[in-house]
């Protein structure tokens, strides 16, 4: 049971992903008293559903009282998905922490104000030890699959398994805490079982409520998880300097539920782009005018494919391992990794079709067409399918090539619009070589989502940007440290941060760049 809220905290963390749990951690460990609000649940390992059919528990659709751990959200030029719940995107997420290339660091807002590559060289080495980067010790069909792709595309080389964020110990076997000298939760080894993106029922992932979360609450932290901040406005001067009011709600509750308020010196927003973005496009509006017009811009998706490849032979099975195993660079601007669920989570079939490609819509619903009458089996053998995690393999394709959104107030959700080069596309020639290689592998047919084929609008798990670092309010939301531009003891440490594409899994950079922005704020002084 939550115990009574404070009157006043000195900071208040909106959000508990990678960003809000370092920086809980972080400032509880200077003496600052905090409250995270995180509008999911809280979530044990036994509560996690054991497939992705079990929709009310892996789900997030509160108008259907769906309060699950994942979220789809659809705009004009991408779908997006994203985590829900304490430890946010850490508990669906497929594990993967890679570095990314040297591009990333010396490209967007930020690349003139310092060097960040060996600046955040530390602040990466602190993060992957928090988070337990290890590397996968033992590969799996669906790897194995991809290593195959790789040797024929002349990249054998390069193919290599991933770091990720899991304890291998035996699998299953619960030990006391390993990682942070007895201060953390007993843990239990990985059993492969690939469901680590419906939630880890077996304690073997390093979510965030195992590691910076659960050392934060025992500096102090509070944590009041389903409820979602709708307000936040200074106290007093303008800008923020003599606190602030931070309103929330009810997230799990019925429509009308009781706003409540609390008060801060400081507010951290980490609520992801989703959250994060939307609440300072609301309070620019309303309490936080002085918000850069920045403010939603430079959005990026990190140039992603998802293509889904089915066989039915039944040779193998594409379930068993972590999440993501393994990863290789077909070129210079790119990676792909096979991409897993757990046996039993069959739900994404209903949203696939078969794949098809070109820019005109029409066409590629007249090639739909003429698939489903020469070669109705194809299809329809998806949808029939009973094992289809196991003859599945999902090709996550990742680009370093940039080009931005720009999101803004909707009626009722963001509206998002091109800011910068082409729009995103899910036709990516070198992603279709990919898929059309694995099938050749494992002799499956690619598939999409219906969104993907029929609309030309991409999925990326990695939205970023909306509130990027620049050196001024005309070219960034925040400085080089972090703070909001025009307001005092306000940052944001989340995607929403990332300045340029990094063109792989951005946890670990969220991780270590939020690391780095802590290390600014001072002690605590007593009075």
């Amino acid at each position: 049971m939550q115990k009574k809220l404070q009157e006043n905290y000195d900071y208040v963390i909106i959000g508990s992903g990678f960003g809000g749990s370092v920086s809980a951690l972080r400032l509880s460990e200077k003496g600052y008293k905090v409250l995270v609000i995180e509008k999911g649940k809280w979530w044990k390992s036994s509560d996690f559903p054991k497939n992705n059919w079990h929709l009310r528990k892996w789900m997030w659709l509160p108008a259907f009282r769906f309060f699950g751990i994942f979220k789809m959200t659809f705009l004009r030029h991408v779908g997006i998905l994203s985590g829900v719940g304490v430890g946010g995107g850490s508990l669906v997420y497929a594990n993967t922490l890679p570095r990314p290339k040297k591009q990333f660091f010396e490209s967007g807002s930020w690349a003139t104000l310092t060097h960040w590559q060996k600046e955040l060289e530390p602040f990466y080495q602190t993060a992957e030890k928090m988070l337990g980067a290890t590397r996968v010790p033992k590969l799996f069909d669906a790897d194995l699959a991809l290593k195959e792709v790789a040797e024929k595309m002349g990249h054998d080389h390069q193919f290599e398994p991933t770091d990720v964020a899991v304890f291998f110990g035996e699998p299953e076997v619960e030990v006391p805490d390993p990682f942070f000298n007895g201060e953390g939760p007993n843990r239990a080894g990985c059993n492969y079982c690939g469901a680590c993106m419906t939630g880890c029922r077996y304690n073997a992932k390093n979510t965030l409520d195992k590691n910076y979360l659960y050392l934060a609450m025992k500096k102090g932290a509070e944590v009041l998880a389903e409820n979602k901040v709708v307000d936040v406005r200074p106290t007093g001067k303008a800008d923020g300097s003599e606190g602030y009011l931070i309103t929330y709600k009810k997230s799990t509750g019925v429509l009308f539920s009781r706003k409540k308020e609390v008060k801060a010196k400081g507010v951290v927003f980490s609520g992801g782009v989703l959250g994060t973005v939307r609440l300072l496009l609301n309070m620019k509006e309303k309490h936080l005018t002085r918000l850069s017009d920045k403010t939603g811009d430079d959005i990026r998706t990190n140039n992603e494919s998802l293509i889904q490849v089915h066989s039915p032979a039944g040779e193998r099975n594409f379930s068993q391992g972590v999440a993501i195993g393994s990863i290789f660079p077909p070129d210079e601007n790119s990676h792909v990794e096979p991409v897993r669920y757990g046996s039993g989570s069959g739900f994404f079939k209903l949203m696939g079709v078969p794949l098809t490609f070109g820019k005109n819509g029409w066409a590629r619903v007249g090639k739909l067409l003429k698939i489903l009458v020469s070669r109705p089996g194809s299809w329809l053998r998806i949808y029939f399918s009973k094992n289809f995690s196991e003859e599945s393999v999902i090709l996550l394709f990742m680009q370093h090539l940039d080009s931005t959104l720009r999101f803004k107030r909707g009626w009722f959700n963001l509206n998002s619009t091109v800011s910068t080069g082409k729009a995103p596309t899910s036709f990516i020639p070198r992603a279709k070589e990919l898929a059309d290689r694995t099938s050749e592998v494992i002799k499956g047919t690619p598939f999409v989502m219906t969104t993907e084929a029929l609309f030309g609008i991409p999925t990326t798990a990695h939205i970023l940007g909306g509130a990027v670092i620049g050196d001024s309010p005309e070219t960034g939301v925040i400085d080089k440290h972090h703070k909001v531009f025009g307001y005092q003891n306000m940052y944001v440490c989340d995607g929403s941060a990332i300045s340029a594409n990094p063109g792989v899994n951005p946890s670990l950079t969220i991780t270590a760049m939020s690391e780095r922005a802590m290390g600014f704020i001072p002690e605590k002084q007593e009075k």
